[in-house]
């Protein structure tokens, strides 16, 4: 059966570069999924290759034509389709008919019962699809399913018709083996032409006469490398290479999102190194990175110790005899925008952030919130509760560190790039005599600002981002200005999980609880509960995310636990505890406990009385407690919540025999109420480290 490898590319005006990768690898999937839903390959096998403005696919070990199937099909009851002379009816010749057969293909005809009547079937060969009668359907679905966020519309060349795509789409090449496919896709007629790079093809037309030829002629003809990964990977090469020419002991800055978008943004790749003049080292070295990889797509070179030098690596897209011409063009661009930081730093300096900090309540936080200063007021009260509740002995002015980790709001460098809160703080605070820890914390409280970002470095970092994020989430929440759907405009999920991850990941032991109930504002208790509910939906997305079960998760995090420093390793003593074959039994004995003890009236709650002991039964059942009981408890002391857990099989046994023998809801009430305290004291044992009743099937 013939097959080849079948090329499409689409030549297009400059693509977005940071949706560039994935919309060439959707094109290419989307393709060869549909040539192999066709039954036109046997396997999905394709290459993706993407440039700043030509997404392509070279789909492997494409038919020509799909296998002839051959399929079993139902025609009509044999009633319906011979008459009383066994002649065939009007119904079966019409039948006949829409699958493409006639008269002759009655002795093709099988009798088979099929549900208690007998029915009529044929088998017949259905021929396969054809690859270039389907590949213009192909192309338009594959991309009319690209995740383009905003389409653009332009006119084709009649004037009239108008198409939208991601741009405006300027050549198509679609080829098989050798062979072109003649197909038209948005004013576009399919050819086996295409054109290079802009300045350094060696020719201005390029001819593809075989799809297998396509990277190896863009390569050597076009100058362009079309495989993505390919382009990245001698991308870092050269820029390794270039900065060790420099200084061994220098490197690049890693940074693999800028990698990938100066990738989508070269054809063929010229690496150079710049430089600016040294002074400009004096400013905050995060504020000199924004500024080059932000605005300029720059690799800021770093030295051994990780200190910024005043080299920095430009990705070009041409090459010509003199990059000498390039290296100063990009050092003229970059020296007015080093230069604006340096003006911005400096002017900061002359100010403080004290002075700075009185001028909070000029800056709106919320209408009905008020300003940052007042915002700033609740985050310092929030801080003393929890240098209180922690124990943080250092002296330290939470009103003032409160103020001074938002007054870098009102500072120009942070006016200018945004990115840079708390950062330019930091560096603030310790220019004006701050300690390290209080600078640190400044920068920190904003800390995890994104997932797997670091956490804050002390306890006074954790202190005051925690602060910040409970009041953001209280306050916020108490106004009723809660997330919808996709839209979190506050960013209050991202807190939520911040305020998670440094209790658990730090573990802090504060009562979360009480936390909300202090200092939520409103006397709506059911406001403040969704606000609960809310951090704990993502307490069990956040545990969920760190490889543990849904049940496991339910039976720490059913209800929203009062402190979670614990809770990682109370869910690995729950994962040892599921291991043991005893673990589904009790499980589903606390599961019936549980429903027991819904029903008893707890004005009867003491404690168990032994001489109401009725068999000998409760007695082993007690006594088994109490034994248990101790070793749970000295366990739990020293945190070993595997162990307590684990202690709880040494009471199936006495469990099974007591509800094999006994009648909980006895006649006597004395008795009856004795029990249920009995059940009561297992239930607390049962729980004693997580609702097990939650891990029953």
């Amino acid at each position: 059966m013939q097959k080849n490898n079948l090329l499409v590319e689409i030549l297009t005006e400059e693509l977005p570069p940071l949706s560039q990768k994935s919309l060439a690898e959707v094109f290419s999937q989307k393709m060869a999924e549909s040539i192999h839903a066709l039954g036109l390959s046997q396997n999905i096998n394709y290459e993706v290759f993407s440039t700043p403005r030509r997404l392509g696919v070279l789909i492997r070990d494409v038919f020509f034509q799909g296998l002839i199937e051959k399929k079993v099909i139902k025609l009509m009851p044999a009633s319906v389709g011979y008459d009383e002379k066994g002649s065939p009816t009007n119904a079966l010749q019409k039948k006949l008919a829409s699958i493409g057969e006639d008269l002759s293909a009655l002795n093709k005809i099988k009798r088979i019962e099929d549900k208690k009547q007998l029915n009529l079937f044929i088998d017949k060969e259905i021929p396969g699809k054809q690859l270039f009668h389907e590949i213009s359907k192909v192309l338009s679905q594959s991309l009319e399913s690209l995740p383009i966020k905003k389409l653009m519309s332009y006119q084709l060349k009649d004037g009239w018709t108008t198409v939208n795509f991601v741009r405006p789409m300027k050549n198509l090449m679609v080829i098989y083996g050798d062979t072109i496919v003649d197909i038209e896709c948005m004013g576009l007629k399919s050819s086996h032409h295409t054109i290079g790079h802009r300045f350094s093809s060696k020719e201005k037309i390029i001819e593809i006469k075989h799809a297998d030829d396509y990277q190896k002629i863009m390569f050597e003809k076009g100058s362009v490398q079309v495989d993505f990964e390919k382009r990245k990977k001698k991308i870092a090469n050269d820029i390794a290479n270039n900065v060790s020419a420099i200084n061994k002991d220098f490197h690049a800055l890693e940074d693999d999102s800028l990698l990938n978008e100066v990738t989508s943004l070269v054809e063929m790749p010229n690496i150079l190194i710049g430089q600016f003049e040294k002074r400009f080292l004096k400013i905050p070295q995060e504020c000199l990175i924004l500024t080059m990889k932000s605005n300029q797509k720059y690799f800021p070179i770093l030295n051994k110790k990780n200190a910024l030098t005043n080299y920095f690596v430009i990705v070009s897209n041409i090459s010509p005899q003199n990059n000498q011409h390039i290296i100063q063009g990009n050092e003229k661009v970059i020296r007015p925008r080093l230069a604006d930081a340096e003006f911005f730093y400096n002017k900061d300096k002359v100010y403080t952030l004290k002075k700075f900090s009185k001028n909070l309540n000029t800056i709106i936080y919320h209408n009905k919130l008020g300003t940052q200063q007042d915002r700033a007021l609740r985050v310092a009260k929030i801080l003393v509760y929890l240098s209180k509740k922690l124990n943080f002995t250092s002296k330290v002015d939470f009103q003032s560190l409160a103020l001074h980790s938002k007054a870098d709001l009102l500072s120009l460098m942070v006016g200018e790039f945004p990115d840079l809160q708390g950062i330019i703080g930091k560096y603030y605070a310790i220019e004006e005599g701050h300690t390290n820890s209080f600078a640190n914390a400044i920068e920190d409280h904003y800390k995890p600002k994104f997932s797997g970002d670091e956490l804050p470095r002390d306890l006074l970092g954790d202190m005051l981002s925690l602060a910040e994020k409970t009041e953001t989430l209280i306050g916020l929440f108490s106004i009723n200005e809660k997330p919808s759907g996709v839209k979190d405009p506050f960013s209050l999920r991202r807190n939520a999980i911040g305020l998670i991850r440094i209790l658990i990941e730090k573990k802090i032991p504060l009562d979360i609880v009480e936390l909300i109930n202090t200092f939520y504002p409103s006397k709506d208790i059911s406001s403040s509960n969704e606000l609960k509910e809310f951090i704990n939906d993502r307490l069990v997305n956040y545990l969920k995310d760190n490889g543990y079960s849904s049940q496991q998760v339910d039976s720490v995090a059913g209800v929203m636990p009062s402190k979670l420093h614990n809770i990682v390793a109370r869910l690995d003593a729950v994962k040892t505890f599921t291991a043991y074959d005893e673990s589904d039994i009790l499980a589903a004995t606390n599961k019936r406990v549980t429903n027991i003890l819904k029903k008893y009236d707890e004005s009867h709650n003491k404690k168990v009385n032994i001489k109401l002991f009725q068999e000998t039964e409760e007695n082993k059942l007690y006594e088994a407690l109490n034994k248990t009981s101790k070793e749970i408890s000295g366990a739990l002391k020293v945190n070993n919540y595997t162990k307590a857990l684990t202690m709880l099989i040494e009471l199936k046994d006495p469990i099974d025999s007591f509800f094999e023998k006994i009648m909980v809801n006895a006649e006597d009430e004395d008795i009856r109420a004795n029990r249920h305290n009995l059940l009561i004291q297992l239930h607390k044992e049962m729980n004693c480290v997580a609702d097990i009743s939650k891990l029953s099937n």
